[in-house]
């Protein structure tokens, strides 16, 4: 347990921040899931627009720190793959 008001202000603030990251954490997961289920379900109009959704989502994250932003280039990467994936079928 902190025992100086210095430490016992920076656990009030990691409590805060890590509710906060685990909640962008979570958008993250959900707007991907949208695009996987889009994806799977052939709707293209519905992948395109859940993808730049996601993109969007991840690119924010990424500049709020909670994510490093290769890691979100990466995902991005990806999940345009798959669009574009899907659309060639």
């Amino acid at each position: 347990m902190a025992t100086h008001k210095s430490a016992e202000k920076r656990a009030r603030q990691t409590l805060v921040r890590n509710a906060i990251n685990r909640t962008r954490r979570s958008q993250i997961h959900i707007k991907v899931k949208a695009v996987d289920a889009a994806v799977a379900s052939g709707d293209q109009a519905a992948a395109v627009k859940a993808a730049r959704s996601a993109e969007s989502t991840l690119a924010r994250i990424a500049g709020r720190g909670t994510i490093h932003w290769k890691t979100a280039a990466r995902r991005t990467s990806r999940l345009a793959k798959r669009v574009k994936k899907m659309k060639a079928a």
